[in-house]
This record gives C-alpha cells, structure tokens and sequence, in this order.
C-alpha cells in the first residue's frame, strides 16, 4: 500500500494543524487538505495468471465503475448448461479509502471468483468526505440494481452486461463485504426495493463496522481513542446522522432500528476476527439474526486483526476464511 493525499486548494501548507485525525485511514487539515496515509494503488482488470480469472470494468455513472470477474468455471458450467452463483461485493476503507481497482481488493475478488466459483460484481463508490454517507449507499444501490437487472430475464441484450446474463444465476445472488463494505451490504439488505426484487439468497459480513453508544462484550467500558475514532470517523462521514452511533446505519441493533426478519435473504453469515474490536458487534449481529430465524453461520479467524486477509492473502488464515466464504455461497 502507498502514501496518497488528496488537496484541496493551492498553497496549503504541508506543516498545517491536523483537525480530524482518523489514522490511518484519513486525516484532515485545518486548510482542507486530506491526507490518505493508507490509499491503496490502482491496478487495470484482466487475466490473472494465479487463477484464471478474467476481469473487465464497466462504467456505471461518470463517477462510479464495477469491475466484473469471470472465473475459468464458467466455461465448464456453459457446456453442463449450468449457471454460477453472483457475489456482489463491497470494498471497506471507512468509507473514506478503497476502490474496487484496489491491488488488495483485486487480489482478494480473484481468489474468491474462482474459489466459490462465481461471477464477482466489485462496487466501486464515492467516498467521504467529499461526498458524505449517503452517497456510499446510493452507489451500491444503484450498483446491486444494475447487477440484479442485467440477471433477469425480462432485461434487453443491449441493457444486460453478457458476463452475468450468460453465467450468473439470478437465484443465488450474494452480497459480501469487509468493515463498511459489510455495512454497506447490511443497508441494501434492508433495502425496500431489494426486499421486494425478491433477488437475495444470502449476506456474507466480513469484519462488519457496527458500533454504538453503550459498550457491549468485551469492548472498553472507559473512553478511549479507539472507541471514541469509531464514534467520531462515523459523525465525520454521516454528518448527518440520527443519534450518532447509535443511528441504524451503524447499530442495527439499536432501539427502534428495524428488525432483521427484514432482511431481504435467508442466509447470513458473519465473520469476525480475534483480534479485532468489531468483533463484538459482528457476534451481536449474528445473534440478532438468529433470533429473527435467519440461517446464521458465525466464523471467528483466531489470532488475527481487522481485515488481516487483505494485507495477507497468502496466510493460512486467509486461506481457511476464504474457503468458508466459498462453502457457504456455493452450498445450496
């Protein structure tokens, strides 16, 4: 990963105070400038050699892309007259770094095309704070609406994307996505419109970034810098949010949030890592779901942090995640 800032006007001084400081993901200066200490590295579509995977982007708006992955599966499938599963993914960076053409995000939708196999859908989003939540939700939105369009049948040839109209089964349609990727599958889960498409077999929340205003599990009882970052990089990307953290867009399980029976799937499974603040409200998630009598898979990868998979891909761990992700989108 490489150093990256974003300025905002000519003649700002690099020495200039810091007013928000949400390393290492954002940090912001009192002149406006933004600084991305984490800003991932772009890399094109195309084959991979490791896997076989091909992959292309397509332009959804002047401002936002998905980058499709074709796995060598769906040849085979072709022939056999069989359709794959769709995985509709959503990268994480607090909402303020991440692209679907992020090298780490590109890896990881490689590997898991071909380990599921299934036609991936990575969404790329506008990020805070030039443009605030909700402009992140009505990317992915409009993102899922296109991808859930393109699969049914009653769309034209010229509005299909081939990739998904050829392969992609319109039955087994999955959202997946790490920290507020995974929130971000959480909202178009709930989703009105999603609910009534009717068009979800399953949500896969990987390390979700859910917090709220009283502590739970094992998270500090006493202030501290990374209970109150959680607090303030939210208030900071949501300016407008309702209550703070305890908004239903970052506590599903709030007062007054709407239940999970609404999610508009039967399959949920939540990951979550040992070593990992979140975790807490991952299994509090996953509870919630079983209550609603959802089918709930709950994995915990041990003696590993915060998204660990995408910084190594090549580690045990990774490899063991991966492959319940695959199991549980490709079982029936």
């Amino acid at each position: 990963m490489s150093s990256a800032t974003t300025t905002a006007g000519a003649g700002d001084d690099d020495g200039d105070e810091v007013v928000h400081d949400f390393a290492p993901l954002l940090l912001v200066y009192k002149s406006g400038r933004l600084e991305r200490p984490l800003a991932m590295p772009q890399v094109p579509p195309g084959r991979d050699a490791a896997t076989g995977v091909v992959s292309k982007d397509v332009a959804l708006s002047p401002h936002t892309f998905v980058r499709l992955y074709l796995p060598p599966a769906a040849a085979v499938a072709e022939r056999e007259r069989k359709l794959l599963p769709v995985v509709v993914y959503f990268h994480g960076g607090g909402f303020v770094i991440g692209s679907a053409g992020s090298a780490a995000y590109h890896r990881c939708l490689n590997d898991l095309a071909a380990a599921c196999p299934a036609v991936a859908v990575s969404v790329d989003y506008r990020l805070a704070p030039e443009h605030p939540v909700p402009a992140a939700y009505e990317d992915s939105l409009a993102a899922l609406k296109w991808a859930l369009s393109s699969l049914s049948s009653s769309s034209s040839a010229a509005e299909a994307d081939p990739w998904l109209a050829a392969h992609g089964d319109p039955a087994r349609v999955f959202l997946a996505g790490d920290s507020a990727g995974a929130n971000i599958c959480h909202h178009l889960a709930m989703h009105r419109d999603i609910r009534d498409a009717g068009g979800l077999k399953g949500v896969v929340l990987i390390h979700p970034w859910f917090w709220g205003k009283d502590p739970i599990g094992g998270e500090p009882r006493s202030p501290s810098k990374q209970k109150e970052q959680q607090k303030g990089l939210w208030e900071f990307v949501c300016p407008g949010a309702v209550d703070g953290v305890d908004d239903p867009r970052m506590n599903p399980t709030a007062p007054g949030a709407l239940g999970l029976e609404n999610l508009a799937c039967r399959k949920v499974m939540v990951c979550v890592a040992e070593g990992d603040v979140l975790r807490w409200r991952g299994k509090l998630y996953a509870e919630a779901a079983a209550r609603a009598k959802k089918d709930v898979e709950l994995f915990e990868s041990h003696g590993v942090g915060h998204v660990f998979y995408l910084l190594e891909p090549a580690k045990e761990k990774a490899k063991e995640l991966l492959d319940r992700i695959a199991a549980f989108v490709s079982t029936e």
